[in-house]
């Protein structure tokens, strides 16, 4: 049974609210997350294995460390006790969640988190993905249902936060078992990953993740941010001639390596606003109390300038690290250089004062 918010509620009331700590797992978003609640004026925590601590300390944004000796150890119940001794409010991120668990985190972590933990099990599994991005009204790739139905080039994705490891494409059963086999070989599926494979319509068209933040204190659906992604190796290979690729014999990976802010043409914003309005009203109906806080919508835009929906996250995104010293949207509101983690930290901030921080956690 999922934590209720009422058990969060608990917790949070036996805090010092003059001593709230913002706290996440050192990886992902953990910069930028630290950073802008140190500006907000928040102690900060990174719970963090002692090989990975190098950033945190050279770019100083934690003010204190949780030490474990693998990341899979953040659910434990020592940690969760530290974490409530400091009064702490966790930002998951994606490594966060990998790490923890979907079952732990909505289940067994006591400890008071930003945003609706029930909505991430949405973006895990696909189907609960796609029903709610068909149900908010947003255009999404064709679905196939078995490698015997493919008859067009499609992209093969598989389950959990993997930053693209494994993905492929292929126009054919014949090429989809091929790659499968070629990636069983390596290690980077297994047999469940292949059960629970997806198989999808590939969009041809430009790259848009777009970085929305909902605040429920304000009702406002927010545009923090855009980026697209550099991804290994498929990007080295597009810049070797068609004819040495052939030679080569590599296989493409999509690998996300590191991420480009960009800006859309101001046409499309409309669009971009209406797909962000419509995932926050149809979430509250299908996942109450639906999104809060960051979200994001991975698009691609087509010829006819459609925004096609082919990936979400219920949380904050990788790609809100390219604007960490904020982006002409986040400008636009906030008239100062605002990252997707201060914004975050701003809404928390906001809530204590406003006694409405059941509106912001769970």
């Amino acid at each position: 049974m999922v934590i209720s918010r009422e058990e969060i509620l608990e917790v949070f009331h036996g805090y010092s609210r003059d001593e709230i700590t913002v706290a996440t797992l050192g990886s992902h978003t953990a910069l930028h997350i630290l950073k802008g609640a140190k500006l907000e004026g928040f102690s900060t925590v990174v719970i963090t294995t002692r090989e990975r601590d190098v950033p945190y300390k050279r770019f100083n944004v934690a003010d204190r460390y949780i030490y474990v000796e693998r990341f899979s150890e953040i659910s434990n119940e020592e940690v969760q006790e530290r974490l409530r001794e400091m009064n702490a409010i966790v930002v998951p991120h994606g490594s966060f969640i990998a790490y923890c668990g979907l079952e732990r985190l909505e289940e067994d972590f006591q400890v008071p988190i930003f945003g609706n933990r029930r909505i991430l099990r949405w973006e895990s599994q696909r189907d609960l993905e796609r029903k709610l991005l068909r149900e908010s009204g947003l255009r999404v790739p064709r679905r196939y249902e078995s490698p015997e139905e493919i008859d067009a080039p499609v992209i093969v994705k598989f389950p959990g936060a993997r930053g693209g490891r494994g993905y492929f494409i292929c126009s054919s059963k014949e090429e989809f078992w091929r790659k499968i086999g070629i990636l069983k070989e390596k290690g980077l599926i297994s047999q469940e990953d292949l059960e629970n494979a997806h198989i999808e319509e590939y969009v041809v068209g430009t790259n848009f993740c777009l970085h929305y933040f909902y605040s429920p204190l304000k009702d406002r659906v927010e545009l923090m941010g855009i980026d697209r992604r550099y991804e290994s190796n498929i990007d080295g290979l597009v810049r070797i001639p068609a004819r040495d690729q052939l030679e080569l014999e590599v296989e493409p990976s999509y690998v996300i390596t590191g991420n480009i802010p960009v800006v859309i043409r101001e046409s499309l914003l409309p669009q971009v606003f209406e797909m962000g309005d419509k995932l926050v009203e149809k979430s509250r109906e299908l996942v109450p109390p639906g999104m809060i806080g960051p979200f994001c919508l991975q698009t691609l835009c087509n010829e006819n300038l459609e925004l096609i929906v082919f990936e979400m996250s219920a949380r904050i995104d990788g790609g809100t690290n390219s604007f960490m010293n904020g982006s002409p949207y986040s400008f636009l509101y906030h008239g100062e250089p605002l990252s997707m983690g201060q914004r975050i930290a701003r809404e928390i901030r906001l809530a204590l004062e406003m006694d409405m921080i059941e509106k912001v956690i769970s």
